[in-house]
């Protein structure tokens, strides 16, 4: 008689999870956010490139109904972008 090994984990969940397209693009929204922040004393352009990072972090959170994240990563663009302008242009 042979033992057999009790799982206590369902098979299912042991399965690779398949992520969604949506999911797959906020996520490449929010690490570009993360490395071109880490990166905006080395140049004015991660500073438009987190920018634009911030546009693209809106767009998911407006695609996948949460508005209000949405709304603050647009402000966080626009916020980004004058910054940029300051740095690239001098100050006014």
């Amino acid at each position: 008689m042979t033992a057999r090994a009790v799982c206590l984990v369902p098979r299912r969940a042991l399965s690779v999870s398949t992520m969604s397209a949506l999911s797959a693009f906020g996520l490449l929204a929010v690490t570009v956010m993360l490395v071109t922040y880490a990166l905006e004393e080395r140049s004015p352009w991660f500073v438009l490139a987190f920018a634009c990072a911030c546009l693209l972090a809106s767009a998911y959170g407006f695609l996948q109904g949460a508005w209000p994240f949405g709304l603050v990563e647009a402000v966080f663009a626009a916020v980004a972008a004058q910054r940029w302008w300051r740095r690239f242009h001098g100050p006014a």
